[in-house]
């Protein structure tokens, strides 16, 4: 699943694409990834909240669309544009198999591709995109999210691991694995600790930390691991600029030389270096 950074990376680029332009067509090849009745419209803003994109339309509508882990976003006019699970389809002749719905514009066409079904594209009330149960439900991101309300979550989950805690989307927006794995390490806590062992400097680093990785991943275009690509169909380089220890088990911490070291933690794959990031005391 693409993870905050890159879904802004895709908003970003999708505007320079879309923007101003009408829909002037809805096909719909699998009703599971279409919610609602088709609209027509002008495209007036693309906005992001967590990990989905929200187009507003000039007829009071907006589309949320959520790529989930294998969808995709091509649009096709005098040029091709690709973003999410890179396949054959960025190049290959379209619609295809897996395209589940066609947005047509003037001088282009949006495919919304997904080979697994578990993406969507969901028509709503421009006014009611806020209330919608699955933009509801997200907590602030990083950015939007002070110091003191970041501890205060935390001491309600202070029973939970932190890595688990501040994968919650209900406690703060945007944290998938990667950047989860990166700001815990650069603030210097293993992922087991208890979420209510963190004091207020652990937490205030903590945030800090979330909110250093995920800028340098949107200004460097994302992650892009195996199944992501940017907007243009080009690859973001995070992973080769600046991760420090996601998908460097192995490798030397650039901190003190220690090896890299992957463990499960919460049901996740997790990247750390037993030295930097010191497991809690029996008194701590």
């Amino acid at each position: 699943m693409p993870e905050l950074p890159e879904v802004e990376t895709v908003r970003r680029g999708l505007k320079d694409f879309i923007l101003n332009q009408n829909i002037t067509q809805t096909k719909v090849f699998c009703d599971k990834s279409f919610i609602g009745e088709p609209t027509k419209g002008e495209v007036k803003d693309i906005r992001r909240f967590g990990k989905a994109l929200v187009i507003d339309l000039d007829n009071n509508y907006s589309l949320m669309i959520h790529l989930r882990m294998t969808g995709q976003l091509i649009y096709d006019g005098k040029e091709r544009y690709a973003a999410g699970h890179p396949s054959d389809n960025f190049t290959a002749k379209l619609p295809n198999k897996q395209t589940r719905v066609i947005l047509r514009f003037k001088n282009g066409t949006l495919y919304f591709n997904d080979q697994r079904k578990f993406g969507f594209i969901k028509v709503i009330k421009t006014k009611d995109v806020k209330n919608d149960s699955f933009i509801k439900k997200l907590a602030k991101e990083p950015w939007e999210m002070t110091e003191d309300e970041f501890y205060e979550k935390l001491q309600r989950h202070k029973n939970s691991c932190i890595k688990a805690t501040i994968l919650d989307q209900s406690i703060i927006c945007g944290l998938g694995n990667i950047y989860a794995d990166e700001a815990l390490f650069s603030a210097k806590i293993h992922p087991e600790r208890k979420s209510g062992s963190l004091t207020k400097n652990d937490a205030k680093n903590l945030l800090k930390s979330a909110r250093n990785v995920m800028e340098k991943s949107i200004n460097s275009g994302g992650s892009t691991m195996s199944t992501y690509v940017k907007a243009d169909g080009s690859k973001g380089d995070y992973l080769e600029k600046f991760a420090e220890v996601f998908r460097r088990e192995g490798q030397p911490c650039r901190r003190c030389k220690t090896k890299i070291k992957k463990i499960r933690v919460a049901g996740r794959g997790t990247h750390i270096c037993p030295t930097c990031q010191k497991k809690e005391t029996k008194n701590a």
